[in-house]
């Protein structure tokens, strides 16, 4: 069951403005916010308030698929959260990678709590083909926008890209839990070689998005068969999910 907080806690200390680039750049060539619609360039102060705000804790699906490792979540999947993502991995507004990976930090830090170990942020990876259909692979760049974010705040922490796919997958979109879990089973493997790299770290999953947990479940499947589990999943945001509903990507 999700579980989320709406008090918005008392601004941080290291809460950043706008670089004046950016800020220039909203100034000469003004976009609509992706999240409200406001034109106050891709990310409003609302909609960045509101990811900041986001009281990051313990999501999913119910039932979870038997692999997937405890996954926290930043945001619920819905309103200016839904359109932030779905802006900034359909439609290419990388600019919002920095408060979207913001977000998914805090849902890193609500997965791991306190630790000695270094961090590495292991991110589910898109196909190939759906990489090149984007241009760019959105995933990979949340993970380091998170990486960043977490050592700005004294937390060692890298991105390690080791999975890969090693077969075609079905698209997702209109298939059940169980049809998910089948379709993906599998289809993730680590290369042996990264998989040594891996040892003394801990490892998070991270995703933008969990509906049904498939994806996840998966990527922490390969990783435990290559002798690296993980420790936890984290992501920017999780849809409500409850009896046999199919919620949609």
């Amino acid at each position: 069951m999700t579980t989320f907080s709406s008090t918005c806690p008392p601004p941080s200390r290291s809460a950043r403005p706008s670089s004046p680039a950016s800020a220039l750049l909203d100034l000469l060539l003004p976009a609509r916010c992706a999240g409200c619609g406001s034109v106050r360039g891709q990310v409003c102060g609302g909609c960045r308030a509101l990811l900041e705000c986001a009281q990051a804790g313990p999501a999913g699906p119910c039932p979870a698929p038997p692999d997937l490792p405890p996954l926290h979540a930043a945001a619920p999947y819905a309103d200016q959260v839904r359109r932030l993502l779905l802006a900034h991995k359909e439609r290419g507004a990388l600019r919002l990678a920095a408060p979207l990976g913001a977000a998914l930090a805090a849902a890193v830090r609500s997965a791991t709590g306190a630790g000695a170990a270094p961090l590495l942020l292991v991110p589910v990876p898109s196909t190939r083909r759906a990489t090149r259909a984007r241009g760019h692979d959105p995933m990979l760049r949340l993970a380091q926008a998170a990486a960043r974010e977490l050592r700005r705040t004294g937390v060692a922490t890298r991105v390690a890209p080791v999975l890969r796919q090693t077969r075609p997958v079905a698209d997702q979109a209109g298939l059940s839990a169980a049809e998910r879990q089948r379709n993906l089973r599998g289809a993730l493997a680590v290369r042996a070689r990264l998989a040594a790299r891996l040892v003394g770290h801990r490892l998070i999953l991270v995703d933008d998005l969990v509906t049904t947990g498939a994806s996840l479940a998966e990527a922490a499947r390969a990783l435990r068969a290559a002798g690296c589990p993980p420790r936890a999943a984290a992501t920017v945001a999780a849809t409500a999910r409850r009896g046999r509903s199919r919620p949609k990507e």
